[in-house]
């Protein structure tokens, strides 16, 4: 049964996911550093010839690292492993194995049979699969129920490929409609499903209005992420992420109104859902639980993107 809304849980990732090559284990640092998260890629960015190297320095980032390979910690590490190759997709979850790895990113997800073998070799991992061909955006939403997907992902690259386009993006930057109406699909089955959903990097990395402007619209539209592929599109992204300082205060004030109104359950918890209170006025208007939610989200974003001060 699909998860609610309301139900979801808070995705631990985000908001700027930074792609970096299995392969370069040099570049694992720099971009844990950067990056609120990394997807250390063991499929696209590395090639036939590099896999066991790649795979073998994921594993020895995951457990602590060597004089050679920076550590990587587990929370705040995606893995993308291969997909459409047997033997290196099965070569990767039996390393995998080995390392306390807590997400992992499938590739070109076309249906539940790969996130089943995933789930079945490591139980206990956050699966967030990319939807990157057509197969994949019409069992969208079956995908994403598994109950051991945390996110959804999408690519529009593989997508166009495989509806036997040449270009995802028309010349002044933007997408096609056919990858828009995509892209919305794919946010659509997130929401239906109740997890959240990943938006798409922009190959062009020295286009970093076009990132920004993805990503404030990726925010608004209800992306909980997005990934990049360069580390100068972190803080665009991550600038996009963050509310501004009244749309802070206008959630806080409201979500204290909400708790005064809510009270409490007869053992004392405080009453957390919001659709158990119906509506109420705030600043001269009728707020329903959708506001609620609405307030949450920011106060999430906020919480995710802000500075912490010593102390806190």
């Amino acid at each position: 049964m699909p998860r609610t809304a309301t139900a979801q849980p808070p995705f631990p990732l985000g908001p700027a996911l930074l792609f970096c090559p299995g392969s370069r284990p040099d570049r694992f640092g720099k971009a844990a550093d950067r990056a609120d998260a990394v997807i250390v890629d063991l499929e696209d960015a590395v090639t036939p010839a590099e896999k066991a190297a790649a795979r073998a320095a994921v594993v020895a980032a995951l457990t602590g690292g060597t004089d050679a390979v920076p550590a990587l910690d587990p929370a705040l590490t995606m893995v993308r492993i291969n997909s459409r190759a047997p033997q290196d997709r099965d070569a990767d979850l039996a390393a995998l194995v080995e390392t306390p790895v807590r997400h992992v990113v499938a590739p070109k997800a076309d249906d539940v049979d790969l996130l089943d073998r995933i789930a079945a070799t490591l139980p206990e991992v956050g699966i967030i699969p990319q939807i990157e061909g057509p197969v994949g955006v019409l069992n969208a939403l079956r995908i994403a129920s598994h109950p051991a997907v945390e996110a959804l992902f999408w690519g529009p690259e593989d997508m166009i490929a495989g509806l036997g386009g040449t270009t995802s993006r028309k010349p002044d930057g933007t997408y096609r409609e056919v990858i828009r109406h995509i892209r919305h699909s794919v946010l659509v089955a997130a929401g239906a499903a109740g997890v959240p959903a990943v938006d798409a990097i922009h190959t062009d990395f020295r286009d970093t209005k076009r990132v920004a402007v993805e990503a404030e619209d990726a925010c608004a539209s209800g992306f909980i992420a997005k990934a990049c592929i360069h580390p100068n599109q972190v803080e665009p992204v991550r600038r996009a992420y963050t509310p501004a300082a009244e749309a802070v205060e206008w959630a806080k004030a409201l979500l204290a109104v909400f708790r005064h109104q809510a009270g409490a359950h007869d053992d004392g918890t405080p009453v957390t859902e919001p659709h158990a209170v119906g509506a109420f006025t705030f600043r001269g208007e009728m707020v329903d639980a959708a506001v609620v939610l609405q307030a949450r989200r920011i106060m999430s974003r906020y919480d995710a993107t802000r500075v912490r001060q010593p102390g806190e």
